[in-house]
């Protein structure tokens, strides 16, 4: 596909429907955040409880992706994207009718499977469309419409709250899904047709991911852009317990602090966008690696200090999501270069790491919970750190071919 043979309005259908299909796992973790307590009332268990099927969702992308990869480098782009938007309906629904804590996990976990299509998709038909700077550019504009997820999610999940009831919140991301569904289904063009001879035996897979995996350009890149992910993950994980129940915000005023966090997000990736004119994307997610990492140990030393306050923390979170905004455009666009014809499964294992590693550090953030915000501090701290120094201190090798 052309995409500069389309007109501009197509142009901008195009990649708003890209944005949406990659905003559609933060939505669903961002709306419910404000819930959480409501819905362990509910269900007459605890905050740690219920923080388990925000796990079970980071679980289920991850390992959801793995399945849609070479699905998508076989049967094209589109196909395998509407079976998983169709399971992520189903899946919401379900979820709103539910009474158990425990049957909400396992339906987090079935509702992560079918929104992480949208996510391997999204990316693989990037990397299909556009050359790497270009690439880096158009995921800065996707990180658009993601970060406006926690600003208008968190929202919306109080307003629900405050009017209706939790279960609202899953009607509502049942319906937008089916809305993306039929953006995709009329909009969005297939971007390849896919590799009918590709074997989807076991061990040709197994081969591919291998394959992938040990390219030192994807493995640089991965690592860094994931262990970056993964403090935001501890911080969207750690925060509803901090934000309301430490510093006593209300569920509308954690939902104005997480969109006041948020919009550092965005305009850092239009930034972004800006910077790429005049420096290359290794460059600059290399010193927002640093800040990020410096923010992070920050918010631990204060933290073990006494000191911390709910301004100082809000500033440094801002700065950490600042950083964010930089490290995962360019390292995405970076790590999935080196891919044609295995751009899925590029996609799926890139997404796999990243959320892999939000798991752990979600779960973390709850394992380690002791009544203060020292767990989510030290997990966010940690992860920026090891992102900074694998960045600095591990070599890369030029990549040789185009797989």
């Amino acid at each position: 596909m052309n995409i500069n043979a389309v007109s501009r309005k197509k142009r901008f259908a195009i990649l708003l429907t890209l944005g949406l299909l990659s905003a559609i796992g933060p939505f669903s973790i961002d709306m419910y955040l404000p819930a959480f307590e409501t819905i362990a009332l509910d269900f007459e268990t605890t905050i740690e409880h219920i923080q388990l099927s925000l796990t079970a969702f980071f679980v289920g992308i991850a390992f959801g992706q793995l399945i849609y990869g070479p699905l998508l480098d076989k049967f094209g782009r589109k196909k395998p994207l509407l079976v998983g938007l169709v399971i992520y309906i189903g899946a919401s629904i379900l979820c709103a009718y539910t009474k158990e804590p425990n049957h909400l996990i396992f339906l987090r976990f079935m509702q992560a499977l079918g929104s992480c299509s949208g996510m391997v998709a999204s990316r693989a038909m990037v990397r299909d469309i556009f050359e790497p700077r270009e690439a880096a550019k158009v995921f800065s504009m996707l990180m658009l419409v993601i970060g406006i997820s926690p600003i208008v999610a968190p929202s919306v999940g109080a307003f629900v709250l405050t009017n209706f009831d939790w279960h609202i919140i899953f009607v509502i991301l049942a319906v937008l899904a089916f809305l993306i569904l039929l953006s995709v289904i009329f909009i969005l063009p297939e971007s390849y047709q896919g590799n009918k001879e590709m074997s989807l035996q076991p061990r040709a897979i197994i081969a591919d991911f291998w394959h992938v995996f040990r390219n030192p350009v994807f493995l640089l890149y991965a690592a860094v852009g994931g262990f970056a992910s993964s403090g935001l993950y501890a911080y969207l994980s750690g925060s509803p317990f901090v934000l309301q129940r430490l510093f006593g915000l209300s569920e509308a005023e954690y939902g104005a602090a997480f969109a006041l966090v948020a919009s550092t997000l965005i305009m850092a990736t239009q930034l972004n966008r800006v910077l790429l004119n005049r420096w290359d994307s290794e460059g600059i997610s290399k010193k927002a690696s640093f800040i990020q990492a410096s923010a992070g140990v920050l918010l631990v030393v204060i933290t073990l200090s006494g000191g911390m306050n709910l301004y100082v923390l809000l500033a440094l979170i801002c700065v950490f999501l600042c950083s964010q905004g930089f490290i995962f455009p360019n390292t995405s666009a970076l790590a999935l270069a080196p891919f044609g014809k295995l751009a899925g499964i590029a996609s799926a294992l890139l997404g796999c790491i990243q959320m892999a590693l939000g798991a752990f550090t979600s779960a973390s953030v709850s394992y380690f919970h002791d009544g203060s915000m020292l767990p989510m501090a030290a997990v966010m701290g940690s992860s920026a750190s090891i992102a900074c120094l694998i960045y600095f201190l591990v070599d890369k090798r030029e990549k040789n071919t185009v797989s």
